[in-house]
């Protein structure tokens, strides 16, 4: 009997992920726009520092870059999310985190599915930002129950997609040809639909409450709201997108500009007014607009230990209190001066990151390592104090909720922006799931001690061998 040979599921994934690039870019122009502008930025950044090439290089890191993309859905119902993470896992892709939107105005939670494995990140490390909308959070208890029958109306999953997804539970896997119907089967879910669910009415209810409220509920699925490339240069992307016929967002989300990039830097283009048509009560078609999918680019920084992350989280509050960076970019000078002088006390070298605590690092051997005699007992310090040990900022893979809030609110506008009472609920969100969110920091840590114990092994081996 013939053994079935599955598809890798990183091989499933990297499938997909090509695949939701091409829909995405016949869909919206200005992405193929973009990212040949961070192509062009990114040969020439790594041009300009052999060094940076050099370990990119040397950590396997390098063909990523070009690869690496990240997507955002919004979903309306538990269902749905417990579907997604099955659909999901099919391509290797586990939550990761848990988010709450809520306290910067956006009546969401959230979970970021990606590869966690070392490898399967390095293969393909397609991430989709996925958030569940808080219908809890609408006030108004006529529309939030319209809201609620609206989507509960809805398939937003393929009857293909979901008995391949049974399929590849119940199997183990799915063979080449499945596999492949299973990438046509779940790209309907992400596809543009440019007739609503709703009528005019409602929409403008909706709207009313607030634009990502009408931007889940209204539509047949979860389009693909944004497909982010990753640059090496956020601030030369920033600069040359009006060259390039693209209007960015006024002020880059996240950390300053520095030398040490830590966590994640993100920007976008406006959202797109796309023409819509809505089924108004008489059966007849009204047309209509819809804005929310936009452009969007990120710059990749270290991972941040629970140290570093408060000490980023007090930074950043400090420079909000000074100045709050308006939606319109009306004051994104006096917003970036002071974000940059509030995050003085952040140290920008990797020693000082690593002697403090605040970031995590993979460590390797170096060339002197890989043929040097090292004490047993050798603290990590003196290993590397001794040019035995090398070490390398482990990327940061995952979100930042007020970056994420605030690439929300650019492009939905000052109007969107409202304020919820502060609601966060992991273990309510883990129940819709169906499982539980990955810990990040926990997943960063074991990365960085795997790496210090294979760094160990190596050199008892070396010991030995002598």
């Amino acid at each position: 009997m013939t053994k079935t040979r599955f598809i890798p599921s990183d091989e499933i994934r990297s499938m997909f992920s090509a695949a939701m690039s091409a829909m995405y870019r016949t869909e919206v122009p200005a992405y193929g726009t973009l990212m040949d502008l961070v192509a062009k930025v990114n040969a020439e950044t790594l041009s300009a520092d052999p060094k940076l090439r050099e370990r990119l290089e040397d950590t396997d890191s390098l063909d990523r870059i070009t690869e690496e993309r990240h997507g955002a859905i919004r979903l309306g119902t538990p269902a749905e999310l417990a579907m997604m993470r099955r659909l999901f896992a099919v391509m290797g892709m586990y939550p990761v985190g848990y988010y709450d939107l809520s306290t910067a105005g956006v009546p969401v939670h959230s979970t970021a599915f990606r590869p966690v494995g070392e490898a399967s990140l390095k293969k393909n490390p397609f991430r989709v930002f996925t958030s569940l909308l808080r219908l809890d959070l609408i006030a108004d208890e006529t529309l939030r129950a319209e809201a609620e029958a609206t989507l509960a109306r809805r398939q937003i999953f393929t009857p293909g997609a979901v008995a391949l997804i049974e399929k590849a539970e119940r199997d183990g896997g799915l063979d080449r040809a499945d596999a492949s119907r299973f990438v046509t089967e779940a790209l309907e879910t992400f596809r543009w639909h440019d007739k609503a669910l709703v009528s005019p009415d409602m929409y403008a209810r909706l709207h009313a409450a607030h634009r990502l409220i009408a931007d889940v509920v209204s539509f047949k699925g979860p389009h693909i709201n944004h497909l982010t490339p990753r640059t090496l240069d956020i601030d030369l992307v920033q600069a040359r997108m009006p060259n390039y016929g693209i209007a960015p967002k006024a002020v880059v989300e996240g950390p300053p500009t520095r030398k040490c990039p830590i966590l994640l830097r993100q920007t976008s283009f406006k959202a797109l007014n796309e023409p819509v048509l809505f089924e108004d009560k008489d059966g007849t078609w009204k047309e209509g607009s819809h804005t929310a999918r936009f452009g969007e680019i990120e710059q990749r920084g270290i991972a941040l230990t629970p140290k570093g992350r408060a000490l980023y989280d007090e930074l950043l509050n400090a420079s909000r209190q000074l100045v709050r960076p308006a939606a319109d970019g009306s004051n994104a000078t006096e917003y970036e001066k002071a974000l940059t002088e509030a995050f003085t006390p952040f140290p920008d070298t990797w020693e000082a990151i690593r002697a403090e605590g605040l970031g995590y690092f993979a460590y390797s051997l170096t060339e002197k390592g890989r043929k040097a005699k090292a004490e047993p007992d050798a603290s990590l310090d003196a290993l590397i104090a001794d040019g035995l040990v090398q070490f390398d900022p482990i990327v940061y893979e995952d979100f930042l909720p007020v970056s994420a809030a605030g690439i929300f609110q650019s492009n939905l506008g000052d109007e969107a922006t409202q304020e919820f009472v502060a609601s966060p609920n992991q273990q309510r969100f883990e129940l819709d799931l169906g499982a539980k969110v990955l810990n990040e920091f926990d997943h960063y840590a074991g990365i960085e001690q795997a790496s210090i114990a294979d760094c160990r092994q190596m050199l008892t081996a070396i010991e030995a061998a002598e």
